[in-house]
């Protein structure tokens, strides 16, 4: 399985005075679904960052279909959009209760040596898991 699924509700901190969640929080939902990702595949940040890798992100593209308002249960889809090398790539899709599409968005991601501070290529365990989907 090369995607996940996460859902949880808006919460009203997380919206603006118009009651529609704020454009910067979907930065940090799709962080969410990508730590749960990699959870789901037997890995995770935390046991990447002690191994010396960490994954700032280089790129994200964002198109707003409709707003997420408060109290909507979203679904988080995070899908994996091809082999990794030194950089993962993952889109995303949030859909409201009714199956609506309210974002789509894209994301790129570096494998990085922390000591270093140089891009390395995705650690062969994590290709190994990657390539048992």
């Amino acid at each position: 399985m090369n995607f996940n699924e996460i859902s949880f509700r808006i919460r009203y901190s997380e919206t603006d005075q118009m009651g529609v969640v704020y454009h910067g929080n979907y930065a940090q939902y799709f962080e969410m679904g990508r730590v749960e990702w990699l959870r789901q595949l037997g890995t995770s940040y935390k046991e990447m960052e002690k191994s010396g890798i960490m994954l700032p992100v280089i790129s994200l593209h964002i198109d707003f279909k409709k707003s997420a308002v408060y109290d909507d249960l979203i679904t988080v889809r995070t899908i994996l959009k091809k082999t990794p090398s030194v950089r993962i790539e993952f889109d995303f899709e949030i859909r409201n209760e009714a199956g609506e599409i309210l974002v789509t968005a894209n994301t790129v991601l570096v494998f990085m040596d922390m000591e270093k501070k140089r891009p390395v290529k995705c650690p062969d365990y994590l290709l190994d898991k990657i390539a048992a989907l």
